[in-house]
């Protein structure tokens, strides 16, 4: 007995020995004192648990209890006179072979024992039970469950200052963006102002820069059509008034040949009206129409072959001559974009040279890649443009003919248009004068620029 107890005494661990024929002959939990058998047992923790501590407990088994568990255990039983019969573990120990069981005493606290054969020559000569509870382990688990609590509690205070500071830094600049941009919509009457975030410099800031580059563009978008519709409307009200008046006129004279030069007033204000109305509407349309159509990889050397000899056929022997000059290097013009209106810009350029080109004059149509771009030029040999008009000769409805050209023969839209297409295509254009030595002014250059593709 003093053997078993000295092995046990450095733990918790109650053992017990049972000779072969089942009958305990140790215990360490039983002094011998005065020729009394004494049963010692480890009592708790003198400290007692103050009242939250306890209230944090019983919340706890609470919680446990309500967990359901798959465990059945037997209730640990245990008489006056143990016999190795008591418990299963002992008689198989005492089979040969080792064996564990856990219980419930009354108390609720599971009891884990395991019980080992002693062997001596291969005869088992007893079994050794022992027993351990497990307030323990418990306690151990329920320590590392509150650590696991502690944690999440950590974790949740964290997001939840994560939670308002991106509800400050994210969400309420996103709010602000998405209420100015539904006031965007909403309100026709006055511009409304787009929160500015881009010293952010981070994806909200980008954002914030392209909703006001957006709202701007639409405000600007918005003052041309109102001046768009602003310029057509004077423009067409000056050949209806005159219209109007030669028909008022022809209605009161008898003079057949003031009534056959009203009859060609009214023939050249129809024309007029015909051409404003096509050009206007060609205008409205090539917004939609650039927005819409897909840029193409094209080469502009064909292009610009086939216009020198379209208008070099119909110039006739009166008519300017043309010129070509284009860079020799292989695919030197070949750039991305539509066309049909690449092709509406050198014809509006080209038309607007012969407009202006003395007879027998000569056209240069020149084309050559530099500096990452496709130039294009188109030179006549006429007055050029007086020097405080070179931008203004790209404004609509402007229009400075040469004085025999017959009034009203061009709408003052070519330009205006040939400057929406190359802008649309990200290029540039300009018109300069070409100028000898002396600085006498030799004739007009029409040149817009287009990147490569």
């Amino acid at each position: 007995r003093q053997i078993l107890r000295r092995l046990a005494a450095a733990t918790d661990t109650r053992a017990r020995l049972f000779d072969e024929e089942g009958t305990l002959v140790g215990d360490s939990r039983v002094l011998l004192a005065a020729g009394r058998n004494v049963v010692s047992r480890v009592l708790p923790p003198p400290d007692k648990p103050g009242m939250g501590l306890k209230l944090a407990e019983a919340a706890y088994n609470w919680v446990i209890n309500l967990f359901p568990s798959s465990e059945d255990l037997p209730v640990y039983e245990e008489r006056p006179d143990q016999e190795g019969d008591d418990y299963q573990e002992v008689i198989y120990a005492l089979g040969g072979d080792a064996a564990s069981a856990v219980r419930l005493n009354g108390d609720g606290v599971k009891i884990i024992s395991v019980a080992v054969p002693v062997q001596g020559l291969h005869k088992v000569l007893g079994a050794v039970l022992l027993s351990v509870d497990s307030r323990d382990i418990d306690s151990e688990v329920r320590n590392e469950r509150l650590n696991v609590l502690k944690l999440f509690g950590i974790i949740l205070a964290v997001t939840a200052l994560l939670s308002a500071f991106l509800a400050g830094t994210i969400g309420r600049p996103v709010r602000h963006l998405a209420q100015a941009a539904d006031r965007v919509r909403r309100l026709r009457g006055r511009r409304v102002s787009i929160p500015d975030f881009t010293a952010r410099r981070d994806e909200i800031g980008d954002l914030s820069g392209a909703l006001r580059d957006m709202t701007d563009s639409l405000y600007r978008r918005m003052d041309a059509i109102e001046a768009f519709a602003a310029d057509v409307a004077h423009e067409i009200k000056n050949p209806l008034t005159s219209l109007r008046s030669a028909v008022e006129t022809v209605e009161r004279t008898n003079d057949p040949d003031k009534r056959r030069r009203l009859m060609a007033i009214i023939i050249d204000d129809v024309r007029r009206l015909d051409r404003l109305i096509s050009d206007i509407s060609d205008a409205s349309r090539l917004d939609a129409e650039l927005s819409r159509a897909e840029s193409e990889p094209m080469d502009m050397a064909p292009l610009l072959r086939a216009m020198v000899e379209i208008y070099g056929e119909t110039a006739g022997d009166k008519g300017p001559r043309f010129e070509l000059r284009l860079d020799p290097s292989p695919n030197a013009l070949v750039i991305s974009g539509i066309e049909s209106r690449i092709g509406q810009v050198v014809r509006n350029l080209l038309e607007n040279a012969i407009s202006f080109s003395p007879p027998g004059g000569t056209i240069r149509l020149s084309g050559k890649r530099e500096y990452g771009h496709v130039s294009v030029a188109v030179e006549d040999e006429g007055p050029g443009v007086p020097e405080n008009k070179l931008d203004a000769v790209f404004d609509r409805f402007y229009s400075e003919r040469p004085t025999s050209e017959t009034f009203g023969k061009h709408s003052g839209l070519g330009l205006s248009i040939s400057r929406q297409i190359i802008e649309a295509h990200g290029g540039t254009i300009r018109a300069e004068n070409r100028k000898d030595a002396d600085g006498r002014i030799l004739g007009a250059r029409f040149v817009f620029e287009l990147r490569l593709e």
